[in-house]
């Protein structure tokens, strides 16, 4: 099925599994790209031993609070949080893949994607946080902002657009 630069065609049923795949796929590389900013800006910000800090806070949405504690085992914490990280990068990607469907340019692509990231940010940090993880609520909302709508958003969009650019026969690019 070709698709036209710059237009919006849904996922169509045949194409449900390779969109989740390449969703998932390149919400794992997204998932890293934002795990890395988020480790390095807590060592810049807080000196080097707190650059677990990220994971500990996300291996405590699976672990309780307990993990924050600076006792609570960093490998455990750490472990955990790099599960859930991805797991919920896997969600996040497939999500945006079936979403996006077919736009056709690099530049929508990681538009859309910093446009996904920022909904994630809202959603996450000012309606799930409050209520279930409150821990979030002491993260910098500057460095957030960045890590979810570029490092994580638009990084998405980007891999995805790749994606779909290695996968698509030459003359139906379109370009």
């Amino acid at each position: 099925m070709a698709l036209l630069v710059h237009s919006h065609v849904p996922v169509d049923r045949s194409e449900v599994p390779w969109a989740l795949r390449a969703g998932a796929i390149s919400g794992i590389g997204a998932g890293i790209v934002f795990a890395v900013f988020e480790m390095v800006a807590s060592a810049a910000m807080m000196g080097a031993g707190a650059s677990f800090m990220p994971l500990r806070m996300i291996g405590a949405i699976l672990l309780g609070p307990g993990a924050l504690d600076p006792s609570y085992s960093i490998w455990a914490a750490g472990a955990a949080g790099l599960i859930v990280h991805l797991a919920l990068s896997v969600v996040y990607g497939a999500v945006f893949a079936m979403i996006l469907g077919g736009l056709r340019s690099a530049t929508w692509d990681v538009l859309l994607g910093a446009a996904f990231g920022f909904a994630l940010w809202l959603i996450n940090f000012y309606l799930i946080a409050p209520m279930a993880f409150p821990w979030f609520l002491d993260a910098n909302p500057v460095i957030q902002f960045v890590a979810h709508t570029i490092l994580f958003g638009a990084v998405l969009g980007w891999l995805m657009w790749r994606s779909r650019e290695s996968a698509t026969p030459i003359g139906e690019a379109g370009v």
